[in-house]
């Protein structure tokens, strides 16, 4: 029989995790597991950072 998480397990879960490493930390490691995602999307599209942003000229406005 499969165990499945129901809402009483995964806020108790939740609960755990806060306490163990703090809502600053997570917030931390969120952002920074959101941040390698999406470079691993990028890398997987074979988009560099050169792509999205012009290049830049000596060239003077007259």
């Amino acid at each position: 029989m499969p165990f499945r998480f129901g809402p009483l397990e995964l806020i108790i879960l939740l609960a755990i995790i806060v306490l163990l490493f703090g809502p600053g930390r997570i917030g931390k490691v969120a952002g920074e597991i959101g941040k390698s995602i999406k470079s691993f999307r990028d890398g997987l599209g074979g988009r560099d950072d050169d792509e999205n942003h012009p290049p830049v000229t000596d060239e003077k406005k007259t």
